[in-house]
């Protein structure tokens, strides 16, 4: 598996109309939201008790981030937030999922809770529901504390408990609150990306040590999951959240419809079915042998991992079409170049997003499921600003009204899906891509912080106003 971080041109066309506001197949209830993560917005690395994250580590490596760029300060949330949770107030949304810092809640990844941490996100707490805003947190989004890495990080199976111990402090802090938990965000990432591709923190490359890494990150969900509904109320839902791509055999052959089965069992099922199933795909263990992996299952595990959640949180944004490649066992992705893309270079298909949300309605009857994540990097300077500095991105506000759309049309087929959450409320620090990349519906000026609406953020509000009336008429 190989991820290519090369800019490419992304080849879009002339800007089209604007979408209407209509989104059919949304009910009343619907959650209209979106999201962020702690080290791409909050900077203040070293402030208030916090210490350094995988994140701050990797990022400060030479080389290992485009531009050399880092999150020291990045959108400077921690210093700004009031003002964010107004200007998420005008968006006019319902939710807003943020991610809490660990090593700014429990620096070091052990012990007692640092009380400044948590001081912070009791604010944001406060703050988002005085202005009608349910909190959607986060306890996880990448940045493990750096002591937890040195003594082995996620490969090692006492990262589980360390992290069990720090969902415990969070909720029992916040919980009277929160009622909206989400324990890992794509652990897809942390794990493959982190450790056997290397591009994300902590920048390893060791495949075996990734596989582990896979099963502790499910082990740490559902011991955490155990500690969150001890601590929080009844009303509390708990979930987890993951970004399985939509993969299509590029032909009907039995080679080709393999490499869809193999890329969709490590790509999907290895995180769905534990947690959904309480088992890991016997095929997919048997691809792990032929490659000299294992997953360190011991017994009692699979019964922790597969204790129930009250829905399962999808990040959308790309599909794969796959062929079988020259040497056994190797999947190649097949580009579609009929496709549009986006700036980072993603091809876009929100029919994916429809077949993702109905293939686990059906796989998984009775999931409940909420887009967590949904958006586009597009380079909003092409188009320029319109009157009074208005930002017309209208590629991501088409993307965005596709990508709705194909929600609606998934409910319509079944699927039980409550709510979108927008990538990103604001342009932040994008991972390896550093600050070159933005999926802001609100841009950020990172000379001035400066805060800026897009047309993107507008029509979202309209769109949610709209089916609000429409749907309460």
């Amino acid at each position: 598996m190989s991820i290519d971080l090369r800019p490419v041109d992304s080849g879009r066309s002339e800007p089209q109309p604007l979408p209407g506001l209509t989104v059919p197949g949304l009910p009343a209830d619907f959650v209209w939201g979106a999201a962020t993560s702690a080290y791409q917005i909050e900077g203040a690395v070293d402030v208030d008790g916090r210490t350094p994250s995988i994140w701050d580590t990797f990022s400060h490596t030479p080389g290992a981030i485009e531009g050399d760029d880092h999150g020291d300060v990045a959108c400077d949330h921690y210093h700004r937030m009031p003002d964010d949770v107004r200007l998420l107030a005008g968006l006019g949304l319902d939710a807003y999922r943020f991610s809490l810092s660990w090593p700014r809640v429990q620096p070091g990844g052990r012990g007692p809770a640092n009380a400044k941490g948590l001081d912070f996100y009791d604010r944001l707490v406060d703050e988002l529901l005085a202005q009608g805003i349910t909190p959607w947190a986060t306890l996880y989004h990448w940045d493990l504390p750096q002591e937890l890495e040195d003594a082995g990080g996620w490969p090692e199976r006492d990262t589980a408990y360390r992290f069990a111990d720090y969902a415990e402090l969070a909720a029992g802090r916040l919980g009277d609150r929160v009622h909206h938990w989400i324990t890992l965000n794509e652990p897809f990432c942390s794990a493959i990306l982190g450790y056997h591709i290397g591009c994300h923190a902590p920048g390893r490359k060791d495949f075996r040590a990734a596989v582990r890494a896979v099963h502790h990150l499910h082990l740490g969900h559902g011991l955490a999951v155990e500690r969150i509904r001890a601590v929080v109320p009844t009303p509390a839902q708990v979930g987890i959240t993951f970004n399985p791509a939509q993969v299509y055999p590029a032909s009907d052959s039995p080679a080709d419809l393999a490499a869809a089965r193999q890329a969709d069992g490590m790509g999907a099922r290895i995180y769905l079915d534990p947690v959904l199933r309480g088992r890991y795909p016997q095929d997919v263990v048997e691809d792990l042998a032929r490659l000299g992996a294992e997953l360190p299952v011991e017994a009692g595990d699979l019964e922790v991992i597969g204790r129930p959640v009250d829905f399962v949180g999808i990040n959308y944004y790309v599909s794969d079409v796959v062929a079988a490649g020259g040497e056994p066992g190797e999947t190649v992705r097949v580009p579609q170049p009929d496709r549009p893309v986006t700036a980072m270079p993603w091809e876009i298909h929100p029919q994916g997003m429809t077949d993702l949300l109905t293939r686990i309605s059906r796989d998984y009857p009775g999931t409940a499921m909420y887009v967590t994540e949904n958006g586009a990097a597009f380079d909003d300077s092409v188009y320029g600003s319109g009157a009074g500095g208005r930002i017309e991105d209208i590629d991501r506000t088409v993307y965005l009204a596709d990508h709705l759309a194909a929600v609606g049309r998934a409910r319509e087929a079944g699927a039980d899906v409550r709510g979108f959450f927008a990538w990103s409320l604001m342009d932040n620090f994008e991972w390896a891509y550093g600050y070159g990349k933005r999926f802001g519906i609100v841009h950020v000026d990172y000379e001035t912080q400066m805060r800026t609406p897009k047309q993107s953020a507008e029509w979202l509000r309209d769109a949610a106003n709209a089916a609000r009336g429409r749907q309460g008429s």
